[in-house]
C-alpha cells in the first residue's frame, strides 16, 4: 500500500464519482480505477459499491474512511514537526540566567519563543556565571544571560544592557534618604555575595564603599540574590546590588538609593557557543534587545 493508494481512495470518497475524482486529481479514470482496485484487494475488502448510474461507499469504505482521514493528519503532523526539526525550531532549546537578573524579562521571553517556535521544549535554569561558561563551551546551553567579566574563545557575546548599583535597606531600620548617607555605613552589618561565587560583585562593593571612605563588614553570605533581599528586608543588614534586580523584588519594607556618585556598572552579556548561533538564539536576542 502507497500513500497515493490512500489519498485516491479519499478524494474518491469524498466526490462519489470516478470522473470527478480523476479530474481533481489530475489524472485519467482508469489509473484512478485500477489504483481503487489494487486497494480493495491488498486489504481484503469492498470498499465501493459502484455501477453505470452511481459511486457510494460500503459499511467498510465509510470505516475506512474515517480511520484514514486520521491517520492523514497524523501523518501531516509528524512532516511538520519533522521539517521543524531539521530547522532547527524542535527539541529542546536552554536558556540558563544569572539571578540577579529581572524574572520578569526572562518570562516575557519564553512566552515570545513559545510563540514564535510552538514545536520547541523551553528549558529555563538559575545558574552563576561561571558554571554557565563551562556550560555554553560545552553545548549544553543554548543561550546563556550572564554578568561580564566573560572571557572565552568558545563563546560569543552580545551587550544587553549596562545595569548600575544600588544600595538596599530596610527602611525603618535604616533612615537613609540620599546617596551620601553611605557614608555612615562603616559599621553597619552588610548582606553579600560570597566571595568565591561572585568575585567580581564582591570587587565592586568593595570599590564602592572605598569610594565612601570605609570597607564593609560583610556578616552574612549568600550565592541567591532572593536570599540576600529576604535578609536585608528583615533588617539583618544592607546591601549593595544591581539596580535592575529590584524590579522584581520590589517590597514595602525596602528602601533604595541608585549609586551615582560612582561610575561603576556591571554588563549583563547575551552569551551563545561559538559557531552554534540558531534561529532561536538570534530571535531570542534581538528580542531581549528590544526590552
Amino acid at each position: 500500500m502507497e500513500l497515493r493508494h490512500i489519498k485516491y481512495f479519499l478524494k474518491l470518497a469524498e466526490e462519489l464519482s470516478f470522473v470527478r475524482a480523476a479530474e481533481k486529481l489530475f489524472i485519467s479514470q482508469p489509473p484512478l480505477s485500477r489504483q481503487i482496485k489494487e486497494l480493495e484487494t491488498e486489504i481484503g475488502a469492498q470498499l465501493f459499491e459502484r455501477n453505470n448510474k452511481r459511486v457510494i461507499l460500503t459499511e467498510a469504505g465509510k470505516f475506512y474512511e474515517k480511520e484514514m482521514r486520521e491517520i492523514l493528519k497524523s501523518i501531516e503532523r509528524v512532516n511538520i514537526k519533522a521539517k521543524k526539526i531539521s530547522e532547527n525550531q524542535s527539541g529542546e532549546f536552554h536558556i540558563a540566567y544569572v539571578s540577579s537578573t529581572f524574572s520578569g524579562d526572562i518570562s516575557d521571553l519564553v512566552q515570545y519563543l513559545s510563540e514564535q517556535f510552538p514545536y520547541v521544549n523551553f528549558r529555563l535554569y538559575e545558574v552563576p556565571t561561571v558554571k554557565q561558561i563551562k556550560a555554553l563551551e560545552e553545548f549544553k546551553i543554548d543561550l546563556g544571560i550572564v554578568r561580564a567579566p566573560l572571557h572565552s574563545p568558545k563563546i560569543e557575546t552580545e551587550l544587553w544592557f549596562k545595569d548600575s548599583f544600588s544600595l538596599v535597606f530596610n527602611k525603618k531600620r535604616y533612615p537613609i534618604q540620599y546617596e551620601q548617607q553611605i557614608e555612615t555605613l562603616s559599621e553597619t552589618t552588610f548582606v553579600f555575595f560570597n566571595k568565591e561565587y561572585s568575585p567580581q560583585y564582591y570587587d565592586n562593593l568593595l570599590e564602592i564603599c572605598a569610594f565612601f571612605g570605609f570597607t564593609p563588614k560583610v556578616i552574612h553570605e549568600s550565592n541567591n540574590i532572593s536570599s540576600i533581599i529576604q535578609l536585608v528586608k528583615n533588617g539583618l543588614g544592607v546591601s549593595i546590588v544591581p539596580t535592575t534586580i529590584l524590579k522584581s523584588h520590589n517590597y514595602p519594607e525596602i528602601g533604595y538609593i541608585e549609586i551615582k556618585s560612582v561610575k561603576l556598572f556591571t554588563d549583563i552579556l547575551l552569551a551563545t557557543p561559538k559557531g552554534h548561533h540558531s534561529d532561536i538564539a538570534t530571535t531570542a536576542i534581538e528580542f531581549l534587545k528590544k526590552k
